[in-house]
């Protein structure tokens, strides 16, 4: 069984969400932005989204506290953290708040397509 290769950006930074958009859309992927945390929370009440990229520094509520929300109804997307800001202690929260990986900004692409390509593999494996 396909399954749909949706994914959820959130970040408040236009320019940063515009080229991933752009990159992941070439590479096939469907995208979906939310600008905050609470706009994310708002699409993920009507849609669903397998793979999440969340920045961590967000306005009003950050990343980490974002994915502690998606995780309560939701065990198996998987979910990425994503800042400009890393050290030890976020990696821990972040492992903690149940983020499945951590990228520290700038990142290439190639890095984060590698990351959806392998989750996405990964769910579909345990559709089977």
């Amino acid at each position: 069984m396909m399954i749909d290769r949706r994914l959820l950006i959130v970040d408040d930074d236009e320019m940063i969400t515009d080229m991933f958009r752009k990159g992941f859309t070439k590479a096939g992927y469907t995208v979906r932005r939310a600008a905050s945390a609470e706009e994310a929370l708002a699409i993920l009440e009507k849609e669903k989204y397998s793979v999440m990229f969340l920045d961590l520094k967000l306005p009003a509520m950050d990343g980490v506290e974002l994915c502690r929300k998606i995780r309560k109804n939701d065990f198996v997307s998987l979910i990425f953290a994503v800042t400009g800001y890393a050290s030890f202690y976020e990696f821990e929260e972040c492992r903690k708040a149940g983020f499945d990986d951590f990228f520290t900004k700038p990142v290439d692409l190639k890095v984060l397509y590698r990351a959806a390509m392998d989750a996405f593999d990964k769910i579909e494996r345990w559709n089977k």
